[in-house]
């Protein structure tokens, strides 16, 4: 493929000049210092994206008024004494050649301050719909106030040498984006009812901004092209204020889509979703602006990246997991080295974090301990023996290969890959395989020793003697002890996603309504859908809830899409009884039976397979034992033990 010449060519954002077309969005990141500045950890993790190549760095969401961010643990400027924090931020992201802009943000209706004891606001009396707290609207008078510390905001950022302030008003959630939307905005005075009403506190922030940071000092407005619900903001009503916008002084747009929490699954698109979904938006700003237009949605590929500018539909992309996933991503796809690349796999696991919780990347374990995981050449290089080519042995030998050790990789199966070959099946799924072909791709390319169809016995540790044994050896499926579970109508999660059943069934039951059972059941729902009839697909889960081992985007979609296929869901329900046509179940006290079922699929999750820790004692000096070969893992931890493993041999 021919050299990425329009991503990395330079490009203004009024008087800024960017070395590429590649911004960073903004995420929260939960790692702030007291007093809302920025952590070492914090200035880490910026500084290696800088490193990394990236031409601007939009920082998360940066609060202008105290007491009140939008997180806990959350970013601030509303005060002078938060302004070393971000200098020292700034210089380290300039002795790369990059720029940094923060986001500045106002809480709004849907704040999780009201964790703290503090009163969520809005343009209009509501109740949330994330928190279900009840939301004052703002006076007149508190409207004042907001607008100056925007303006100080901005004159702080400045002062930290910055490079601009990028300006929050998009999705309907943050201040700015619910007074700017007919969806939240219900007021009848000087600040709603129109669109130049609903537009009027932001062009006087704009201002604010102008007025205190410098007319000469680029804002950056983010917005939503179109918020895609009823009663939301549509592309055309944005194509109408956009103008306005520039005229008020907005030096570039960053342009996304949905509304949250209505649309989080639109807001930050999940595995399987359209690659760069919000081009045609961006299109349709760059239709009534000649300033830069950045997009934002999907773009993990830097090739697509290039596509989207070559054929003008965007002037520069925004990518935030992906660069999560890999912070050299730049520089990587400027080498051409695109095989190289840590994929994003749009697991969202990266947004599941919570308060006081660490921001991670189940395929970069090293985010947020960018310098701590620095790999180090070992100084002894030993033979290492890994067991089992799943995710966690992949990542255990392609780190300890690249340390210097000599390793071998034993997978017992076919392929590399292990259970997240079938993790990858299910619909919307497929980007899981990236992960797979990646790590595969990167132990060969380290010098990794592997063997297929070849399972690790005494006898094979006699022939290596390897110094150090890794036993990732997986996991299998739980059989619960119940009368009947041995019955003929009866298989495994993995007997589906692996093609050991044939789908010829109109009735099937899957019990356990985990992600992997949804997801089952929505594969078994949608490979039924090509035969005549198709099946009624059911689920049982013993919580009150589906799916809450999910994210809450990838979670609330794959919902949306159970319905639609008609996935009959019971919940708060056991089963005691597997019977020759369906289950027993006993439902809030109550004992019932589900009849006619012609398939019941068991997702109830996996025991470790290790048939080596009791036969190693004696035999290895050193050996480990992890992932689902120790505990049931998710995949995010069965990368991160394997990464740590590989550090520590």
């Amino acid at each position: 493929m021919a050299a990425l010449k329009k991503m990395f060519s330079p490009i203004k954002i009024g008087r800024v000049e960017l070395n590429n077309r590649i911004v960073l969005a903004p995420m929260h990141m939960w790692w702030a210092a007291k007093e809302g500045t920025y952590s070492q950890k914090m200035i880490d993790y910026y500084e290696a994206r800088a490193k990394g190549g990236v031409g601007l760095i939009t920082l998360g969401d940066t609060s202008v008024a105290y007491p009140s961010p939008y997180f806990p643990y959350g970013i601030g400027v509303w005060d002078d004494r938060q302004i070393p924090s971000l200098k020292e931020l700034a210089k380290s992201v300039h002795a790369h050649g990059g720029r940094v802009i923060p986001q500045l943000v106002h809480r709004g209706p849907d704040a999780f301050c009201s964790l703290q004891g503090i009163e969520p606001i809005g343009p209009s009396p509501t109740l949330s719909k994330l928190t279900g707290h009840r939301v004052k609207e703002l006076s007149l008078e508190e409207i004042e106030r907001v607008i100056d510390q925007f303006g100080e905001a901005a004159r702080r950022v400045r002062d930290a040498g910055c490079d601009g302030v990028a300006v929050h008003a998009a999705h309907s959630y943050h201040l700015l984006g619910c007074f700017l939307s007919a969806l939240r905005n219900k007021r009848a005075d000087a600040y709603g009812g129109s669109i130049e009403g609903r537009l009027k506190l932001l062009l006087e922030v704009l201002q604010s901004i102008r007025a205190r940071a410098g007319n000469d000092f680029p804002i950056v407005l983010r917005i939503s092209g179109d918020d895609l619900v009823p009663s939301g903001r549509p592309i055309e009503e944005t194509q109408y204020i956009v103008p306005i916008l520039v005229e008020a002084g907005v030096a570039a747009f960053h342009v996304s889509a949905g509304v949250y929490p209505e649309l989080l699954w639109r807001v930050i698109p999940p595995n399987g979703s359209p690659r760069g979904l919000n081009a045609s938006l961006s299109v349709a700003v760059k239709k009534v602006t000649k300033l830069p237009v950045m997009v934002v949605g999907r773009i993990t590929d830097p090739r697509l990246a290039e596509h989207i500018l070559n054929e003008n539909q965007a002037d520069m992309v925004v990518m935030g997991r992906a660069l999560l996933a890999d912070p050299e991503l730049p520089r990587k796809a400027a080498e051409g080295r695109f095989e190289d690349i840590i994929p994003c796999v749009g697991c969202c696991r990266c947004t599941a974090g919570g308060v006081g919780k660490e921001t991670t990347c189940m395929v970069n374990p090293s985010v947020g301990r960018e310098k701590e995981m620095t790999l180090i050449p070992t100084k002894k290089p030993r033979k290492v023996l890994v067991a089992g080519g799943g995710l966690a042995g992949l990542e255990a030998a392609r780190i300890a290969a690249l340390r210097g050790h000599q390793v071998s990789l034993c997978e017992k199966g076919g392929k590399l890959g292990g259970q997240f070959n079938l993790a990858s099946i299910p619909p919307y799924k497929q980007d899981l395989s990236l992960a797979i072909q990646y790590l595969s791709r990167q132990i060969e390319k380290a010098g990794v020793i592997t063997k297929l169809n070849t399972e690790v016995t005494p006898n094979l540790i006699g022939e290596i003697k390897p110094d150090v044994v890794v036993i990732a050896t997986g996991g299998s499926p739980c059989i619960p002890d119940l009368p009947g579970i041995d019955g003929k109508n009866v298989v495994t999660a993995h007997d589906v996603l692996g093609g050991a059943v044939a789908m010829r069934f109109k009735n099937v039951l899957v019990i356990g309504g985990g992600a992997v059972g949804c997801e089952v059941a929505e594969f078994v729902a949608e490979q039924s859908e090509m035969t005549i009839g198709g099946a009624v697909v059911s689920i049982v889960e013993m919580l009150p809830a589906i799916a809450t081992d999910m994210p809450g985007g990838p979670r609330a979609w794959l919902l949306h899409r159970l319905r639609e296929k008609g996935v009959r869901m019971t919940t708060s329900a056991t089963v005691k009884e597997v019977l020759d046509d369906g289950v027993a179940i006993a439902q809030n006290g109550t004992e019932s039976t589900i009849r006619g079922i012609d398939l019941i699929v068991l997702a109830l999750g996996v025991k470790p397979i290790d048939e080596l820790t009791s036969v190693l004692k004696d035999k290895v000096a050193e050996f480990h034992v992890i992932g689902d070969a120790k505990n049931p893992r998710t995949a995010l931890e069965a990368i991160a033990e394997g990464a740590q493993v590989g550090r520590d041999v």
